[in-house]
């Protein structure tokens, strides 16, 4: 019997994009007949992005945490939980495994399944009915497709599907026609950054390939670095401020995407995008490119790869 299933992944980019795989899962197994997805609102286009997913419900705890004692607030809060409360779900599965998305479960009317004690960063387990060990060892793709798996009774198929699409799209500012490549050099923290010389020399090497480079950004301190970057290579381009959707085409057009740690180079791979992944100073093998066959992850923690590496990691995929 197929089942009204809500799931709860509300960020950050990059962990929603590894919750993908499981709607996919979902709707293979014939375990929903609808699967509606709580996740922050300005991550509500990646949830829409696949179409297994009927509706995506956008909270805006970050914003609310900041202002919890206005009016306005309150009146949102109020208003998402009677949308959480409008339907009665056979699964409420958080896949979150943090206290502000154990409370999205709690306000939700179903059956609620999570982590148990030993399985997710916060003591969590007296707010679901049914809890699941889940290995800490695994990629955090993995570990969603066997919550949901273990909530709604199926095997983990083999294959492993984000399911996601994005249509390329034609964008005036791009300097001039012909391929392009993505340089994702921004990230939420420093310490996942490579330096820009390296990027300069990687930028060179794809110019003499024949691509142009684009360098998107998300703030003024970012920007600063696209443009620093961009100066120093004969065909590069800084694009103007982009939403998660212009992104999105971005990406599927380019003819390769690199990228530090950052959830847009894993949302090129999901979309198939021949990407690399540069690590710096996180672990690969736990929350890097997964699944992806066009892709790749290259360094680690302590293990910075030099430009010629990244260089020789793109001729590679390209080839």
């Amino acid at each position: 019997m197929t089942k009204k299933i809500l799931l709860i992944k509300t960020s950050s980019l990059g962990d929603v994009i590894h919750a993908l795989p499981a709607v996919t899962d979902l709707k293979a197994a014939g375990a929903a007949a609808r699967i509606d997805w709580v996740v922050e609102e300005p991550l509500v286009a990646i949830a829409r992005l696949h179409p297994g997913v009927d509706d995506a419900i956008p909270v805006a705890i970050r914003r609310w945490r900041g202002a919890w004692w206005r009016g306005a607030i309150r009146d949102e809060v109020k208003a998402c939980k009677r949308r959480l409360q409008a339907a009665t779900y056979d699964a409420v599965i958080d896949a979150q495994g943090l206290l502000k998305s154990a409370l999205i479960a709690l306000a939700a009317r179903g059956t609620r399944h999570g982590l148990d004690f030993h399985s997710s960063r916060e003591p969590l387990a007296l707010f679901y009915q049914h809890t699941y060990r889940i290995p800490w060892d695994l990629h955090a793709v993995e570990r969603t497709r066997l919550l949901a798996a273990r909530a709604l009774g199926y095997a983990v198929p083999p294959r492993c599907d984000y399911g996601i699409r994005a249509a390329a799209r034609n964008f005036e500012w791009l300097a001039a026609p012909g391929p392009y490549a993505v340089l994702l050099h921004a990230s939420s923290g420093d310490y996942k950054l490579w330096d820009e010389e390296s990027w300069m020399t990687l930028g060179s090497a794809l110019n003499a390939a024949g691509m142009q480079c684009v360098l998107p950004w998300g703030n003024a301190r970012e920007r600063e670095r696209s443009v620093r970057i961009a100066n120093r290579l004969r065909a590069a381009v800084v694009p103007p401020a982009l939403n998660l959707d212009e992104l999105a085409g971005l990406l599927a057009g380019g003819k390769v995407v690199v990228g530090v740690d950052t959830g847009l180079t894993h949302l090129a791979a999901a979309l198939g995008v021949p990407t690399i992944g540069i690590y710096c100073a996180t672990d690969p093998a736990a929350t890097g490119i997964y699944g992806c066959a066009r892709a790749a992850n290259i360094g680690g923690i302590g293990r910075v790869p030099s430009a010629l590496q990244v260089i020789a990691a793109v001729e590679g995929l390209l080839a």
